[in-house]
Order: structure tokens, then sequence, then C-alpha cells
């Protein structure tokens, strides 16, 4: 089972219903949303990832922002609950460092293909950021993770998202070709993992 159909699985029951509630949306709005939103959400992280110095980033943020964190303690942080989530609640600055200058683009095909508003797109997305991260401490950010590792197991999910295609390899393919030529460049790389995270404090 990959990353994202683990955390899916995770997701479903209460995790859901209460996502569906905060963006006033059927459970089965939610449900699609979510598993057009997690795929590209983990492809970024993969591609980001993929440089060292993105690795490294992004291990040092789970390491030092999101470890010792439960799902469900930041699923009830970022609905709104309270609770010390701190930095590792932020879901639109996460998303920031994700995404980049992309954000919008993301924020618009999933709107047009979840037929969901791009306001309600938009919270989905940074509800789903810190869970995403909050479940990739759990399981690959722990004391003797290594960015190697982590760069291989979200390298893996990236291939995934693009080759299944759909919704999420479209997505993710015009997130990666960020200045338009239909390859991903030494240009794209440095956009996106130039910054990730916000590198060690």
């Amino acid at each position: 089972m990959s990353l994202t159909d683990e955390l899916l699985t995770k997701l479903q029951g209460a995790p859901l219903q209460q996502v569906s509630q905060q963006l006033g949306i059927s459970d089965t709005q939610a449900s699609g949303a979510i598993s057009a939103a997690l795929p590209v959400l983990m492809g970024a992280l993969g591609n980001n990832a993929s440089q060292p110095q993105g690795a490294q980033a992004l291990l040092g943020a789970l390491q030092n922002n999101h470890s010792g964190l439960d799902l469900g303690s930041v699923l009830g942080s970022v609905l709104g609950g309270g609770g010390g989530g701190g930095a590792a609640s932020d879901g639109a600055g996460i998303l920031g460092h994700i995404f980049g200058g992309s954000q919008q683009k993301v924020e618009t095909g999933l709107a047009q293909a979840t037929q969901l508003d791009s306001g309600r797109t938009s919270q989905l997305l940074q509800i789903l950021a810190p869970i995403v991260m909050a479940f990739l401490a759990q399981r690959l950010g722990g004391g003797q993770a290594d960015a190697g590792s982590l760069s291989q197991a979200l390298g893996q999910e990236k291939q995934q998202v693009q080759q299944q295609g759909g919704l999420a390899g479209g997505l993710l393919g015009s997130l990666l070709d960020q200045d338009g030529d239909g390859q991903l460049g030494v240009g794209d790389l440095l956009k996106l993992g130039g910054n990730l995270l916000g590198g060690k404090r």
C-alpha cells in the first residue's frame, strides 16, 4: 500500500465527517476531494525531496515541528479546536513551502475537478497539509530516519501519482513544469526545492 493510500484509509470515518462538516459539503464530496488532493500534496513533497537540500530541509521540519503529533490532535487543531499545534498546524504556511508560486494553479485545478469553489478547495488543502506532515513524521521522520530514505520513499509516491495519471497526475505534471516548457528543468527544481519549509532553524 502506498503512503497516500495508507493515509486515505486513516482519514475514513470520523475524520472525513469532521472535514465535510467544516467545509459544509457531503461526505461523498469530501471523500472525492481528499482523494484528489492527497496525491498532489505527496507528489509535490516527493519532488521537493528529490534534491538533497530539499530532503534535508523536509526531514528537519518533520523532526522539529511535526514529530510526536497524532493525526487526531492535528485534525482537531486545524479544524479550530485549538490545542498546541503551533507551526505544525499552520496549513497556509506549509502549502506555501510545498507549492511555492504554483499554489493557485493547484487550487484552481482541484476546484474544477471536484466542483468545489476555490475557497473550499483552499481550505481543504490547508486542513490536509499539516495532516500529511504529521503522518510523514510518524512514518518516516523518526529518530533513525535520514534524508536519503525519506527522499526514496517520497520519490516512489511521486512516481506512482504520475503513473496513475488522472487528475492528480495531471496537476502534479503541471506543477512540476513551472515554466511551461513541457519539461522539468533545473529552474523548476530550484523554485520547488530551494526553500522547502524554511530549512533548519
